[in-house]
């Protein structure tokens, strides 16, 4: 059974279509007219192992905050859709992320409920990229995702000075949790309840 979902998100400020296959080859094609934040998805995609496509249209000419905050929606949301029921899914990972000075310790838990510990303190930094990404927004990105996907998950910092080089690291690392903790182990759902929701 293919493991895949399809999202579609329109407001007033945003519109959103995302698909993912969980067991792809890691391709994106990711267009949120936010280069940084484009950048950071394709991460997602390539170390978690997903195929992702991402088309969105937002306010930009407001701020960058909506269309980042609802692709994150969307991006959780067709996670766990595509996860269904988690039958066979190994359920948790964990584990510590380099990028060069910068070190992230990721742990999570699809547990089938929502609840984020971000424990990184970003140095000053400019915004990155233009249109500009706010680094502030790191933390609501990765939080949006993990909410709608109903996962538990832990971030910490544990080293770095540059902002660029934490926020990828955290990218990457959550990528490579998710590639670990959706991968099928066994034939039942890893609950004692029956249910993973």
């Amino acid at each position: 059974m293919a493991r895949t979902a399809q999202v579609s998100r329109n407001t007033k400020e945003t519109s959103i279509e995302v698909s993912i296959s969980l067991d792809g080859t890691g391709i994106a094609s990711v267009s949120t007219g936010i280069p940084f934040y484009d950048h950071m998805l394709e991460q997602l995609a390539r170390h978690g192992g997903f195929d992702l496509t991402v088309k969105a249209v937002g306010d930009l000419h407001i701020d960058t905050h909506h269309t980042v905050e609802d692709v994150a929606i969307c991006v959780g949301e067709a996670l766990r859709t595509a996860l269904g029921d988690k039958a066979g899914v190994r359920r948790f990972a964990s584990g510590n992320f380099p990028l060069d000075e910068a070190l992230v310790e990721i742990s999570l838990d699809l547990s089938g409920r929502p609840f984020v510990a971000w424990n990184v303190e970003l140095p000053e930094c400019l915004p990155l990229g233009s249109p500009a990404f706010d680094p502030s927004l790191a933390e609501h990105a990765i939080s949006s995702l993990a909410t709608s996907a109903a996962m538990t998950l832990h971030v910490n910092l544990k080293a770095g000075r540059n902002v660029h080089h934490i926020i990828e690291a955290t990218f990457k690392g959550l990528a490579r949790c998710l590639r670990d903790a959706v991968r099928i182990e066994s034939a039942g759902v890893p609950s004692t309840k029956g249910v993973l929701s």
